[in-house]
């Protein structure tokens, strides 16, 4: 160790009295109907999407009854539309729909776009009669199959309807000027060019808006054939898959209530799965966006054996404390400083993800306490404790001392950090010693304190901690009680603690490359290597990890 010197119910039953011909009463239960004769219809449907009127009382009507809100077969929709049209009152009384909340109504709009996304029109068309929703205003339906079909003069049209449901003024212009866009591309593309320069002239140009844009447009003029337009233009092409793209940016300046903005459902079911994910205490990979690629059917969980806080190797070639450890930036290697005055190079493997010993450097009088990689690992600096006045830079891949720097006996150069560019370096110390406790997230920018972290015991030595993981959203800390802590960036408590040093450990590195290895480097003169649970040995596994929920 170091001293430390630096810081829907049933609707009721409808009918008629003495009017009412003789209707088949069906009975369906879980599906399935059985007809039996009756004299009159009452009607009850167990979803409350069809309620009938109240039935008079005293008739000796029979009913139809529906469970689970599935008709009893085609019998069933025969028997309602016969009733529907003996008795306008019962007919009128199926036309009242239950009145649905206003979140029940989204819900139906969203399901119903989704449907019609996948071509099920027909299931849409009943899916709207039956709740009684609008899947969306009958003016922007015009619009949409108008857009989609390029029939601009009529879409141009629609937007005059549309004009009193949009709340800025200044929108109906905007989506004027990309529909007036879009016509003008494809005119271009089908090689009428006199066309396109008059909607350029006489209908673009007129509107005065995003005048820099038509300046671009009007360049096009000068593309020799179609496929040069598309490149120029980035733009697919006429044809459904750039008018699709001109409806989406034309539903943004739609209210939702006229129109759905774009994929609705697909949106939020990609947000609750993100939100999921991002709070997950053990999330560590990439977590595909492509709905696919998950199950909306279970909430994302990760287990903490997928975690790296299980030992899959000890490094035991130093002979003394090992004061440093840190990984390279492309992962394949990890460096550890020792009082033993060495630093090791390790390899890492890219398929076993053990490590093996790639070369030895020697003769730093005062041990090593710090290491710093240059951006390409081309290069690696080593800094002594706090009574060393000098630094040495090697050539990782030689092993060949580039050259050891020294001002004066007492300077006390204990860290260092790289230029960008990786031509420079600069590094510094302090004597002298203070006191600090835990570990803290500071926001640079605006220089506040963001959290503080527990759990760590840290008085007289220096403990180095670092950030890693998928994203940068964990940190890891030694501890001068023999532990290695965790903590997710949004938890002040650790969600693990990795025991298996027997001595205080001074520092932690998270491989960049591969965020479930981490290594950590202790007075013990060992290097642990931490990575997932293993698939056997389950009671040897829980004695090296204890974890705490935050």
């Amino acid at each position: 160790m170091q001293a430390n010197g630096a810081g829907g119910g049933g609707g009721g039953g409808g009918g008629g009295q003495g009017q009412t011909p003789e209707l088949a009463c069906l009975s369906a239960q879980n599906g399935e109907s059985s007809p039996s004769a009756t004299s009159a219809g009452d009607l009850a449907h167990a979803n409350g999407l069809l309620p009938a009127a109240p039935s008079a009382a005293g008739n000796n009507s029979n009913s139809l009854s529906v469970n689970n809100g599935v008709p009893g077969g085609a019998a069933a929709a025969s028997a309602t539309a016969a009733a529907a049209q003996a008795t306008p009152e019962l007919g009128s009384s199926l036309k009242k729909k239950k009145r649905l909340s206003q979140s029940d109504e989204d819900v139906i709009r969203l399901i119903g776009q989704h449907l019609n996304g996948l071509g099920l029109n027909q299931t849409v068309d009943l899916l709207m009669q039956e709740s009684g929703c609008r899947l969306e205003h009958p003016s922007a339906t015009k619009f949409r199959n108008h857009v989609m079909e390029g029939d601009w003069d009529k879409a141009e049209n629609d937007l005059n309807e549309l004009k009193p449901l949009v709340h800025s003024p200044h929108a109906i212009v905007r989506m004027k000027f990309l529909l007036l866009q879009q016509k003008y591309l494809e005119y271009l593309e089908d090689g009428k060019v006199l066309e396109a320069l008059q909607v350029l002239r006489c209908e673009l140009t007129p509107l005065k808006y995003n005048t820099e844009r038509i300046h671009v447009l009007s360049g096009y003029l000068m593309c020799s054939h179609a496929e040069d337009l598309r490149a120029k233009a980035e733009w697919e092409g006429k044809g459904t898959a750039s008018r699709s793209k001109l409806l989406d940016k034309l539903q943004t300046y739609l209210p939702p209530s006229v129109m759905l903005p774009p994929r609705r459902l697909q949106t939020l079911l990609r947000q609750a799965v993100e939100l999921q994910r991002d709070r997950c205490l053990y999330h560590n990979t990439k977590l595909d966006n492509n709905l696919d690629s998950v199950s909306l059917l279970i909430d994302h969980v990760c287990s903490r054996r997928q975690f790296p806080c299980y030992t899959q190797q000890i490094l035991t070639e130093h002979c003394n404390e090992v004061w440093f450890c840190k990984f390279s930036n492309d992962g394949t290697k990890l460096a550890t400083g020792s009082k033993d005055t060495t630093v090791i190079i390790w390899q890492v493997d890219p398929d076993t993800h053990l490590l093996k010993l790639l070369k030895t450097l020697e003769g730093h009088a005062y041990g090593v306490s710090y290491i710093a990689w240059s951006p390409d690992d081309s290069y690696l600096v080593a800094c002594g404790p706090d009574d060393c006045s000098e630094l040495w830079l090697w050539n990782v891949q030689t092993g060949e001392l580039r050259t050891k720097m020294s001002q004066s006996h007492e300077d006390s150069l204990t860290s260092v950090a790289w230029n960008p560019d990786g031509k420079r370096f600069v590094t510094g110390g302090q004597r002298g010693q203070f006191y600090q406790c835990g570990v803290h997230l500071w926001d640079l920018q605006d220089r506040v304190l963001v959290r503080k972290y527990q759990g760590v015991t840290q008085g007289f030595y220096t403990i180095h901690s670092c950030f890693g993981g998928h994203n940068e959203d964990f940190i890891a800390s030694g501890s001068e009680d023999h532990k290695v802590y965790i903590w997710h960036k949004r938890s002040e408590l650790p969600i693990a603690e990795l025991t298996g040093h027997t001595r205080t450990v001074n520092c932690v590195s998270w491989n960049p490359q591969i965020p479930s290895m981490m290594a950590s480097a202790s007075d013990d003169g060992t290097v642990r290597i931490w990575g997932p649970a293993p698939f056997i040995d389950h009671q040897n596994i829980e004695e090296e990890c204890s974890s705490m929920d935050s």
